[in-house]
């Protein structure tokens, strides 16, 4: 699992798997009532990553200490 941080925006990207390829990605799901978050699936239901919006106030500091810095 590795984890992106773009600060400007204020947005973090969790990779459950290593790598994501182009159109492996078929669906997303909406997490949380206040859209706090965008879930990546593949084809066969299975998470590959999850798109957080607001990270600064839904992440351990030290996630975003440790996130390579995007932006």
């Amino acid at each position: 699992m590795r984890v992106e941080y773009d600060a400007s925006a204020n947005m973090a990207y969790i990779y459950v798997v290593d790598r994501i390829g182009p159109g492996e990605a078929v669906r997303q799901v909406v997490a949380g009532e206040d859209t706090m978050a965008l879930l990546d699936l593949d084809s066969q239901g299975r998470l590959l990553g999850i798109e957080l919006f607001n990270a600064r106030s839904r992440l351990h500091p030290d996630v975003l200490d440790s996130a390579e810095q995007i932006g």
